[in-house]
């Protein structure tokens, strides 16, 4: 299989579907449908922003993990039908159909959202949850956390968990993405403070993260591509990542138990994971 999971992994980040983009942060339907095949057909497979951060990767043999992280709750990122169903125009609809036809039957993702998400339809993230999507924190007011103060902070992601625990509670809310991409002054309080802890920071660019068995990998520090076309800042967007990664992507070799890769790669190996190393 070639395994090598000391290779990179691609955080894609992702805000809505619209049938006419207007920011480099839009795309359209078939844009997200056909980057979804590609990476599909190219032996990806999903695993959650949590599982990335908290070092648990399991996918079969030959496969390579991708990230999938949707910001602010738009509407264009879920939906139901009348009868409950997943609207299948919707992001999680085209996901769920993309996944199918390539033998992902549970495909997941990350779901970042804030105050009133999905336009009020609080209840849409208990569906999501039932799908086995991960719910993040991203603040409440999608704030700009270098403007306040160590107070000011800690209520906005205080306020931010409570939007997801209080439509599901009991739910787990491992990772946070910083909104804007900005930290607060004392860095400290994107990840504890008080009522909230997370085991995961993401930013907003620009590149693919490290292996989360490699040295340097930094789980409160984790960057994203930004999904879309190319445009003047093209090295922070997917078109431009994903064909570079496929000589240096993460591949697993089938057993969470072991992390396998060339040997000509061991320096890169975080010296806490030597027992379990196994270069070829």
């Amino acid at each position: 299989m070639r395994a090598d999971e000391l290779g990179a992994i691609p955080v894609l980040m992702y805000h809505q579907l619209v049938a006419v983009p207007r920011g480099v942060y839009d795309q359209t339907p078939a844009q997200f449908r056909a980057e979804l095949a590609s990476l599909y057909r190219a032996g990806y497979r999903t695993i959650t922003a949590a599982a990335l951060v908290s070092r648990r990767i399991d996918l079969p043999a030959g496969r390579s993990p991708m990230v999938l992280t949707f910001d602010d709750s738009t509407v264009s990122q879920y939906g139901e039908l009348p009868g409950g169903a997943v609207d299948p125009r919707s992001a999680v609809g085209i996901l769920l159909d993309v996944a199918r036809q390539h033998g992902e039957p549970r495909p997941v993702a990350t779901f970042y959202v804030n105050t009133a998400p999905f336009a009020g339809k609080d209840r849409y993230l208990a569906s999501l949850h039932r799908l086995g999507m991960e719910l993040g924190e991203h603040t409440a007011s999608h704030a700009n956390l270098r403007q306040l103060d160590a107070g000011g902070v800690q209520r906005e992601l205080r306020a931010g968990l409570a939007v997801i625990t209080r439509a599901v509670p009991g739910a787990p809310v491992t990772t946070m993405a910083l909104p804007l991409g900005v930290h607060p002054r004392d860095r400290v309080l994107a990840r504890t403070g008080e009522g909230y802890s997370f085991a995961g920071v993401l930013l907003v660019g620009a590149g693919p993260s490290r292996s989360p068995y490699s040295k340097g990998f930094e789980p409160f520090l984790v960057p994203r591509i930004r999904s879309g076309i190319r445009t003047g800042d093209q090295a922070f967007t997917s078109t431009y990542w994903l064909p570079r990664l496929l000589k240096s992507r993460f591949v697993s070799d089938g057993d969470p138990s072991v992390i396998s890769f060339p040997r000509a790669k061991a320096g890169l190996l975080d010296p806490r994971f030597r027992d379990r190393a196994h270069p070829y």
